[in-house]
């Protein structure tokens, strides 16, 4: 019997810092007071003129490999999860196995939007629970969304930020914890709600579509408010279900951190208590299929997640896709 242990992880954003004054003076507007309010943002991070996705990446990687240990040799694979890739093609999984000099690891890149980090790393934990020839993979969500957005657009151009962060998975005996449990989920119908729709096959790049500003991030409808929370609080009462706790037991949730209001809709009426959920949106900022990682390492390094302790990760993002796993840490 096999699982999936979390040896390490990493972390890295941009030098570049963004406080709310940046955009009051952008958009000729107060508009740091309702982020703060409502959202909790301060700052964020955004990608210097130079930095893409796979110098994100790259960090990420080399953080997390010093901390287990190990050399970018011992890596059996890597997993990106992103949907701010390098390119359209090739991964940038492949852009980031070249420059850690990990050339025994496999690569592919995943692309669930901002529940990339959680789907990543279940299809990570199953392929070290079934294949004995893996050991080590690395699972990174990575977010350079600063490059896609319309400076114009107040709804966006305030809230999306630039991050990576990850794990390495260890290949380990059950009893040691690790890969419990996991769920998947999409709502298709919501596919052209919010998204990059311009680049791809249905919308080549054309003179049309950059004045129509297609290449960039859209919100194109307003999502129910209570879809979130919703889909949430069951991901957590199935998780729960399967491996007969209640959800007060669970040590810590980390959540796609785009509304701090979405998380306490989820967790008040399974009566778990709000500092259960670990946020860093106000220094941050939506950091998308990197936030959950990022989250979760800014909890390990303070010290607040412990070996032993159970972690709930739930992501949400465009598509729109959910994805939840359950670890002992």
């Amino acid at each position: 019997m096999r699982t999936a242990l979390i040896k390490s992880t990493g972390m890295y954003v941009p030098e570049r810092v963004l406080t709310n004054r940046y955009f009051n003076e952008l958009l000729g507007e107060d508009v740091g007071s309702w982020l703060e309010e409502n959202l909790t943002i301060r700052q964020r991070h955004w990608c210097g003129e130079g930095e893409s996705t796979a110098d994100l990446c790259t960090a990420v990687g080399v953080e997390a490999l010093q901390r287990a240990g190990l050399q970018a040799t011992d890596l059996d694979m890597i997993i990106i999860a992103t949907d701010t890739p390098e390119y359209v093609s090739p991964s940038t999984a492949a852009v980031v196995q070249h420059r850690l000099g990990a050339q025994h690891a496999g690569t592919f890149d995943i692309n669930t939007a901002c529940a990339g980090f959680v789907t990543a790393l279940d299809v990570g934990s199953k392929y070290l629970i079934a294949d004995t020839r893996y050991r080590y993979i690395l699972v990174i969500g990575a977010y350079a969304m600063s490059k896609y957005l319309d400076k114009t657009d107040k709804k966006t151009v305030t809230l999306f930020a630039d991050g990576a962060a990850g794990v390495i998975l260890e290949a380990g005996d059950p009893r040691q914890g690790g890969f419990l449990t996991s769920r998947l989920h999409s709502e298709g119908q919501y596919h052209d709600w919010m998204g990059i729709y311009g680049g791809g096959t249905h919308l080549p790049i054309t003179a049309e579509v950059l004045e129509a500003k297609d290449h960039l991030l859209k919100f194109v409808h307003k999502f129910p408010k209570e879809l979130n929370p919703r889909v949430w609080r069951q991901m957590v009462l199935d998780m729960c279900a399967e491996l007969q706790i209640r959800p007060g037991e669970v040590d810590h949730y980390f959540f796609t951190q785009i509304n701090i209001n979405s998380i306490f809709e989820t967790l008040d009426p399974l009566e778990v208590d709000r500092s259960k959920a670990h946020t860093i949106m106000d220094r941050y900022g939506y950091t998308g299929s990197a936030c959950i990682p990022m989250a979760l390492d800014d909890a390990v390094k303070s010290g607040k997640v412990r070996r032993g302790d159970l972690l709930f990760l739930i992501g949400s993002g465009g598509g729109l896709a959910f994805a939840s796993a359950a670890f002992r840490y």
